[in-house]
C-alpha cells in the first residue's frame, strides 16, 4: 500500500521534494524540540495522484488522512468536530519550493455553529470563539468556492459602521454572531448551499482546494518567473491550531533572523497582538515592531530570539519564522529561508563565510543570479507600489524601472528631456533613427517586437527599462495617443511608470530607489571569478558601454556589432548613400568616408580593451532598418546624393525584401559588394596599428556573419587576409588578429567541421540560430507564444533560455564537429543567452571558451559561470 501521510516525526528537512518546504521544515522543527503544534503532511504524491486521476481525490488517501488526524486528537486530548472540546485545525499548502502568497490557506477549520458554541464554553472567551468562526467561514468561502473576500469585508465594515468601532477588535461576541449570520448568508447566496457543518466534508474540500492552488494563475505564472518544475505538485500541512485571538496576552507575527533588506545582522520582523496569522500579511492593521514585544512580553521575546539563532545555526541560513502567541506561550509554526533583496543576499552570503558558517562556494551558490538586477538598476519603492494601477503588461525586456512623461517621437523625446523632462519613448517599435531619443528618455515602450528585438537588444546594451511587445495597448504615433483595453486614452506629456524587470506598466508616477552596488559585492565576485571557468565579455558597440562593462568585470569584447556604430543621424545618411549607391565608384568615396568614422572608433575600443580581445562583427545591416522612410529624409537622401526623389524612391523599392532578416544581408551583402569589408578591415587594422604604436597591446578577431557554407567564409577571407597583408607590408609589422564566424545558421551548425577549416573561431549567435530552428520570426512571435505556454507546449521563451533539445543541439553538434577539425578552436556565445544563467550553465557543460552579453548582464553573466562551474564540481563529486 502506498503512503500518502506522513506524521511530523516522520519527516526531516531533506524531505522537501516529497513533503513540501513547509512540511519538511514543521518535521525538523518538532524533531529538533522546538515548540510546534502537532500535526501531519498529506504529501506531493498525493496532489500528483489527485491531478493525474482527473481532480478526484481518491478514499484511499482520505482514509489515510483521517488515520492520522486520530492520531492528532491522542497528542492534543481533543476531538475533530467536538462540541465539548474541538479539535481545530490549519490547512495549509507546502510546495517543494517557497511560493509565498501563491496558494492558498484556510485557519481554524472543524468550526460549525455547535462547536462554536463548544468553544466559547470551553474557554470562557466567546469573542475569541466566535472571532475564530467568522474567520473560518470567509476564509473557506473564499478559497473553496471562490467567494469575493470583498464581500464578506463589506460585510464586516457595515457592522463596525453601525457601532462607531475602528478596529476590528472592538467586535463584542454578539456583534460576531451578528457577523457569522451575514457571512453564512453570503455562502449560501453565492453557493446555492448552506454553509457546510460536517468537519470532515470541510477538510475534504479544503484539502482539494489546496491541490487546485498548485495550478491557479498566480502559482503558474510565479512558477514560470521562477523556473519552479510543474510536476512537482503540492503537499498539504493539517496542523492543530493555536490561538493568537484570545486577548492582549495572545498574538501574531513574522520575523527574519537578520534584515530582509539590508542584510544586518539582527532580529527584523513585526507582531500583532490579539490576532491571528492572516492579519500580518492582510495589511488591514498595522503591525508593531518586533523590537516592541520586548516590552510587552520579555520572556516571550527571549524565547523567541533564542529561537530565532537556533533556527538559523541549524539551517546555516537567514530564516524567516512565523510565530503564534497563545496566552503567553510561544508556538513556532513555520521557518524557511527568508525571501530577501539582492544587496541583502550578498551581504548574509559574506557574513556568513566571515562568521565561519559556509565556505565561499557556498556563498556563490546562495545567490541568486538574477536578483543582481536590483542592484544595477533603479527600482520602485515597494511601499510606493502596493498602490500602484497596472493597466497592462508587456515583455521584461530590459530590467530596472523608470517614471516619466510618454513621447512618441524620437526628436520631442530629445528635446523633452533638453527641458530637464522625465521622458518615456514609446513607439510601435523602434528603429536606428530612434536611437538619441533611445538614449536621452529614461525608459522605453513598444507595442510590438521580441525580447530580442531592436528596442530590447539597445536598452539592454544602454541599461535602460524597456518594456517590449505590449499588444494590450494600442499606439497611434501620429495621433500621439496610446489606448487601453478599457477604451481610456493617454495623451502626449501623461505620466506612466514602467517595470522592466516584470513587465507591468502602471498608470502615473512611483516613486523610484536609485541603484547601488556596496557592501560585500566586490568581495563576492572576487570569489566567482576564481570559481568560474568561462570568461565573461560584453555586446559593446560604444566605449560607454565597453568601459561601463569592464566596471561591472567584462573581459573583452565578444562582439562588437558595426552596424550599431551608424545608428547616429550624423552617420545614418552615408549608410544610407552607400546602400543605394549604383556603382562601384560611388559606393568607394562614400566608403572613404565610413572607414574614418570606423578607424575612429576601433581606435577608442582597443586602447580601452588594453591589450583584450576585441570581437569586431563585420558589417550585418538588414537592409529594411536604416532605408530611409519618411518624404524627408527620402528628399534629404536625394539632395546628398545628387538624385531626385523618384530615383531615390525607385531604387528603394527595388532593394525591397519580402523577409528582411532571411535577405541581403550580413556576408552575401559583402560576396556581392565586397568592397565594404575590405574597407572594414582596413579600418580594423589600420586602428591596431596606431593604438599598437601609442604602446597599448591590440587583439582584434574579425568576425563574419551569417556563414552558411565554407565556401563563403573562404571567398571572404581571402578578400580581408589581402587588404590586412598590405598594410603590414607597407607598415612593416605583424599584428596578432584572428578571423572566424558567427554560427547562426542551421546548417553551418552541421557543416562546422568543413567550416573550421577556415576559422580561428566560432562565435554562437543564437538570436539567429534560435530564430532559423524554429522558424519563429523573434520579432512576431510574442502574439503567439504565450498561448504555448498557457497550453503547455513550451515552457520558457526560446529566445531568453536556450532550447537545450533542439537548438542547443545544433550547438552541441557544431561544437564537437568544430573541435574535429581544430581541437583548441575557440568558441564563445554572443546571442542573447550569453547572459541567461540557465543558459550559461549549458555553455560550460559544452565546454566554451567564453560568453558575451550586454553590459549590465555581465556580473549576473559572472555568477552564473561560477555557479554552473560549482554545480558541476558537486555533481562530479558525487558520482
Amino acid at each position: 500500500m502506498r503512503k500518502f501521510v506522513y506524521q511530523f516525526s516522520e519527516g526531516s528537512k531533506d524531505m522537501k521534494n516529497l513533503l513540501g518546504g513547509k512540511g519538511a521544515n514543521l518535521a525538523e522543527m518538532t524533531n529538533i524540540g522546538l515548540p510546534v503544534p502537532p500535526g501531519f503532511i498529506i504529501s506531493t504524491d498525493a496532489c500528483n495522484d489527485y491531478t493525474t486521476g482527473n481532480k478526484h481525490l481518491s478514499e484511499e488517501i482520505f482514509e489515510e488522512v483521517k488515520i492520522h488526524l486520530s492520531k492528532l486528537e491522542t497528542q492534543t486530548g481533543k476531538v475533530f468536530g467536538s462540541t465539548e472540546n474541538p479539535l481545530l485545525v490549519s490547512v495549509r499548502s507546502g510546495a517543494p519550493f517557497s511560493m509565498p502568497g501563491m496558494m492558498d490557506t484556510v485557519l481554524n477549520l472543524g468550526l460549525n455553529d455547535s462547536a462554536a458554541k463548544g468553544l466559547a464554553d470551553l474557554t470562557g472567551d466567546a469573542r475569541s470563539a466566535y472571532d475564530s468562526y467568522r474567520r473560518f467561514i470567509q476564509m473557506f468561502g473564499d478559497v473553496v468556492f471562490e467567494i469575493p473576500s470583498y464581500q464578506f469585508e463589506q460585510a464586516l465594515s457595515r457592522i463596525k459602521k453601525a457601532n462607531n468601532y475602528l478596529l476590528d477588535t472592538e467586535l463584542t461576541a454578539d456583534d460576531l454572531t451578528e457577523l457569522i449570520d451575514a457571512y453564512k448568508l453570503i455562502f449560501s447566496q453565492a453557493t446555492g448551499n448552506d454553509f457546510p457543518q460536517n468537519p470532515l466534508e470541510q477538510l475534504r474540500l479544503a484539502i482539494i482546494a489546496v491541490f487546485d492552488s498548485w495550478m491557479n494563475p498566480r502559482a503558474v505564472i510565479y512558477r514560470r518567473l521562477h523556473d519552479i518544475d510543474a510536476s512537482l505538485g503540492t503537499a498539504v500541512n493539517i496542523q492543530a491550531m493555536v490561538f493568537g485571538n484570545t486577548g492582549e496576552s495572545s498574538g501574531t507575527g513574522i520575523t527574519f533572523t537578520r534584515n530582509p533588506s539590508a542584510g544586518e545582522k539582527e532580529v527584523f520582523g513585526e507582531f500583532l497582538l490579539n490576532a491571528q496569522g492572516e492579519d500580518v500579511v492582510a495589511g488591514i492593521r498595522t503591525p508593531e515592531p518586533i523590537s516592541a514585544l520586548q516590552m510587552i512580553m520579555p520572556m516571550v521575546y527571549n524565547e523567541l530570539l533564542k529561537t530565532c539563532e537556533l533556527l538559523e545555526n541549524h539551517y546555516l541560513d537567514m530564516q524567516d519564522i512565523e510565530f503564534t502567541i497563545e496566552k503567553g506561550k510561544l508556538y513556532v509554526l513555520q521557518t524557511r529561508s527568508g525571501k530577501r533583496t539582492a544587496k541583502a543576499a550578498i551581504q548574509t552570503a559574506v557574513d556568513f563565510v566571515h562568521e565561519g558558517k559556509i565556505t565561499r562556494e557556498e556563498a556563490i551558490m546562495r545567490v541568486e543570479t538574477k536578483q543582481l538586477h536590483q542592484l544595477l538598476h533603479p527600482a520602485f519603492h515597494e511601499s510606493a507600489l502596493k498602490n500602484g494601477h497596472v493597466i497592462a503588461s508587456g515583455l521584461p525586456a530590459s530590467p530596472g524601472a523608470a517614471t516619466g512623461q510618454i513621447y512618441f517621437e524620437a526628436k520631442e523625446a530629445v528635446q523633452a528631456a533638453e527641458r530637464g523632462i522625465s521622458v518615456i519613448l514609446v513607439r510601435n517599435e523602434t528603429s536606428p533613427e530612434d536611437i538619441e531619443g533611445m538614449a536621452r528618455s529614461n525608459a522605453i515602450l513598444t507595442a510590438h517586437g521580441g525580447m530580442t528585438s531592436h528596442a530590447a537588444v539597445v536598452a539592454r546594451g544602454m541599461g535602460k527599462c524597456c518594456i517590449a511587445g505590449c499588444s494590450e495597448l494600442t499606439i497611434n504615433e501620429k495621433e500621439k495617443t496610446i489606448t487601453l483595453k478599457t477604451g481610456e486614452k493617454l495623451y502626449e506629456g501623461d505620466y506612466l511608470s514602467l517595470d522592466g524587470s516584470s513587465g507591468n506598466i502602471y498608470l502615473g508616477e512611483i516613486a523610484l530607489t536609485e541603484a547601488s552596488i556596496g557592501g560585500h559585492f566586490d568581495e563576492l565576485m572576487g570569489w566567482a571569478d576564481a570559481a568560474k571557468k568561462l570568461m565573461i565579455r560584453v555586446n559593446a558597440d560604444t566605449p560607454t558601454d565597453f568601459k561601463k562593462a569592464l566596471l561591472f568585470g567584462a573581459e573583452g569584447i565578444g562582439l562588437c556589432r558595426t552596424e550599431h556604430m551608424f545608428f547616429d543621424e550624423k552617420r545614418i545618411p552615408y549608410v544610407r548613400q552607400m546602400i543605394l549607391a549604383e556603382s562601384l565608384k560611388e559606393r568607394e568615396s562614400v566608403l572613404t568616408i565610413l572607414k574614418e568614422m570606423q578607424k575612429t572608433d576601433f581606435s577608442e575600443l582597443f586602447r580601452i580593451a588594453e591589450g583584450r580581445s576585441v570581437n569586431i562583427r563585420l558589417l550585418d545591416p538588414p537592409l529594411h532598418e536604416f532605408l530611409p522612410k519618411t518624404d524627408h529624409e527620402i528628399e534629404q537622401l536625394a539632395q546628398d546624393m545628387n538624385r531626385t526623389v523618384p530615383q531615390i524612391r525607385k531604387r528603394i523599392e527595388a532593394l525591397a525584401e519580402a523577409n528582411p532578416m532571411l535577405g541581403h544581408r550580413g556576408c552575401r551583402l559583402a560576396i556581392t559588394f565586397p568592397e565594404i569589408y575590405r574597407m572594414q578591415a582596413e579600418a580594423i587594422m589600420e586602428s591596431a596599428v596606431i593604438v599598437h604604436d601609442e604602446g597599448i597591446a591590440v587583439h582584434p578577431e574579425i568576425m563574419i556573419p551569417l556563414i552558411a557554407t565554407k565556401s563563403e567564409l573562404s571567398y571572404i577571407k581571402k578578400e580581408i587576409k589581402q587588404v590586412i597583408h598590405a598594410i603590414f607590408d607597407r607598415e612593416r609589422m605583424v599584428l596578432p588578429y584572428d578571423i572566424g564566424t558567427m554560427i547562426e545558421i542551421p546548417r553551418a551548425c552541421v557543416t562546422a567541421d568543413e567550416i573550421a577549416e577556415e576559422a580561428q573561431f566560432f562565435s554562437f549567435g543564437t538570436n539567429d540560430l534560435t530564430q532559423l530552428t524554429y522558424g519563429f520570426s523573434r520579432d512576431d512571435a510574442t502574439k503567439f507564444l504565450a498561448d504555448y505556454y498557457e497550453k503547455d507546449i513550451l515552457a520558457k521563451d526560446p529566445f531568453m533560455t536556450i532550447d537545450k533539445a533542439g537548438v542547443g543541439a545544433l550547438v552541441e553538434m557544431a561544437v564537437t564537429r568544430g573541435r574535429m577539425t581544430h581541437e583548441h578552436l575557440k568558441m564563445g556565445v554572443c546571442g542573447e543567452h550569453g547572459g541567461d544563467p540557465d543558459s550559461i550553465q549549458f555553455f560550460h557543460q559544452l565546454g566554451l571558451t567564453y560568453v558575451s552579453c550586454s553590459p549590465y548582464r555581465v556580473p549576473i553573466a559572472r555568477l552564473a559561470a561560477a555557479q554552473a562551474a560549482l554545480g558541476t564540481k558537486q555533481l562530479v563529486a558525487t558520482l
